[in-house]
């Protein structure tokens, strides 16, 4: 058990706490000798146990690994974990990983939202100042099927596509049915096709993809699916273009539209380019009077049209026509539409409007009314009003429209004091019916321009007395039909007013407070212009402080002042 070596050194074998102490090493030759002194100590080994042993979970599952060690009390543990023989970064696995060490002698692994990646082999290694020991366990993740392989078209037709493809890993969860997925320019991103079998099994490596429509450049992919979910599709097949065929689908919503006198407008919807079938894609229209035998039938070989015009001048307006809209392609003349009546145009207006009247309101408006002429043929959809000033020719008249069965308008922004002549006419989608004779009418003159003058105001309390002296209007603006007061409390946007045909007012002032006082003109044009702003302080029923009514002028005409005085102030005042 105890062996001294060739070169000198001390081999003990299955050591005890007995063979603990100081070991003398002593060297001698003729020339003297030589000494070395060696304190062993004998620790209990360290053992761990790493629980549990083999591990099976799913995706998406979480786990503790727990790692005990049994050691010698007198020595220090340290716990290291690996995966698959490379250390654990804790810091780098999107917390994923966590090390709990709840006590001195253990450690824990706790693994949340396992991942496929997180697959393999973990080690716990413990390691003290006198040995290191470790253990192992494996985890294995069950998860759904990895992405299959590519995807081969085998064989096309104008309807069916063969497909194969090689299986993914199952990841640990047997394969239980494959998903067929195509994609066209014509569809919102990938969608489940029908297929040859219907269900495909997770043994089976192809199928055929069907009801697809012909001349439609498609794509194909597989998902796989388990008993844990659907994993990732394949990548996409190569893109592949089925065969052509007569087109199956006919234009919906076919009806008529409004047109001119002796014309048939026939519209629909057109067929998208999903449903053509083939290159050459054209309509086929055709009609006839309601109650008769042979179709007439009208080729249209744009597949972008939407209608079609048949113009017969024998043919009299609301004339029922039986319709109906096919299709063709290169392969061979499609399905019609179902037959539907309608009906030729009844063109536009044949009648002017009646009773128009022009009536000016102000400055800058006039009303105009009118009534539709019911034995008019063409139904109006609205009505065009044209104005144009007296020295102006009709040709450059201004038009605004109404619509529906509107029979007035007001308009706007026009220029006072002018002269205007005035026309209406009905129109509907066929066109424009004939001109109403024309009417006159003449703006207002314009307000007048002179603001009140000489304003004076004496004020007892909440009360002020206004005077002022009479605006007197030019040869072009409208003659004075009395006057405005309007006051209102400073800061404020809304004003009160007063209207009075004389040149003087008493103003009551609701509130205290700081009041703007304004006058002006008010004529058949419109109000004239406002005086210059007066300032008054309200003491909301109060007398001010003097004790005297104040009087204030806002001119210096000494003519005005007494004008006002005999106005304003009582005569036993004088």
């Amino acid at each position: 058990r105890v062996t001294v070596l060739p070169h000198g050194s001390l081999r003990i074998v299955n050591a005890s706490k007995s063979d603990e102490g100081r070991y003398l090493c002593q060297g001698v030759n003729v020339f003297g000798s030589a000494e070395i002194i060696a304190s062993i100590s004998v620790k209990e080994p360290t053992r761990i146990e790493l629980t549990p042993k083999k591990i099976e979970l799913t995706v998406g599952e979480s786990i503790v690994l727990s790692c005990k060690a049994l050691h010698d009390s007198t020595l220090d543990v340290t716990f290291y974990w690996t995966l698959n023989g490379q250390p654990i970064d804790f810091e780098k696995e999107g917390g994923h990983f966590e090390s709990i060490k709840a006590q001195a002698s253990s450690a824990d692994l706790m693994i949340r939202n396992i991942l496929l990646i997180h697959a393999g082999r973990y080690g716990c290694r413990v390691q003290t100042a006198a040995d290191t020991v470790s253990d192992e366990t494996e985890l294995l993740v069950r998860g759904p099927p990895g992405s299959p392989g590519v995807v081969i078209v085998e064989e096309i037709t104008d309807t069916t596509a063969t497909l194969s493809w090689s299986p993914g890993a199952d990841n640990h969860s047997p394969i239980s049915l494959y998903n067929l997925q195509a994609r066209s320019p014509f569809s919102l991103g990938w969608q489940t096709v029908k297929t040859v079998p219907e269900l495909i099994s997770g043994d089976m490596e192809s199928a055929m993809a069907v009801e697809l429509n012909p001349w439609v450049e498609y794509e194909f992919r597989v998902v796989a699916t388990n008993k844990i979910g659907t994993g990732d599709p394949s990548a996409p097949s190569r893109l592949i273009r089925t065969n052509e065929a007569v087109p199956k689908t006919p234009p919906a919503n076919v009806s008529g539209r409004s047109g001119r006198r002796h014309e048939l407008v026939i519209a629909w919807e057109p067929v998208s380019e999903e449903f053509q079938s083939g290159e050459g894609f054209g309509y086929i229209v055709a009609f006839r009077p309601n109650g008769t035998r042979g179709w007439k039938e009208k080729m249209v070989t744009s597949s972008d049209a939407s209608k079609f015009i048949y113009r017969d001048e024998s043919v009299p307006p609301l004339t029922p026509f039986e319709v109906k809209v096919g299709v063709y392609n290169n392969k061979g003349d499609g399905p019609f539409s179902p037959v539907v009546v309608i009906c030729s145009a009844e063109g536009e207006p044949t009648a002017a409007p009646i009773d128009v009247k022009a009536t000016s309101l102000s400055v800058s408006e006039i009303l105009v009314a009118w009534k539709h002429n019911k034995e008019s043929l063409g139904r109006p959809q609205g009505f065009e009003v044209g104005y144009w000033k007296d020295m102006e020719q009709e040709e450059a008249a201004e038009k605004v429209k109404t619509e529906g069965n509107e029979s007035s308008i007001l308009l706007t922004g026009l220029e006072g004091n002018t002269l205007y002549h005035l026309t209406v006419r009905a129109y509907n989608a066929a066109g424009y019916g004939p001109l109403s004779t024309a009417v006159h009418a003449a703006t207002k003159k314009s307000p007048p321009s002179q603001a009140p003058g000489n304003i004076m105001w004496m004020q007892d309390g909440s009360h002020v007395s206004l005077g002022w002296e009479p605006v007197r209007p030019l040869a072009n603006e409208s003659d004075v039909m009395g006057y405005k007061v309007l006051f209102r409390q400073e800061g404020q946007s809304n004003s009160q007013v007063i209207e009075t045909q004389k040149t003087s007012a008493v103003v009551l002032l609701p509130d205290v407070g700081v009041y703007i006082i304004e006058v002006c003109a008010v004529s058949e044009g419109g109000d004239g212009t406002a005086s210059s702003q007066i300032r008054v302080l309200s003491f909301s029923g109060g007398k001010v402080t003097s004790g005297q009514p104040t009087l204030h002028l806002l001119s210096t005409s000494s003519s005005s002042v007494t004008l006002l005085l005999a106005l304003m102030v009582p005569s036993t005042s004088w």
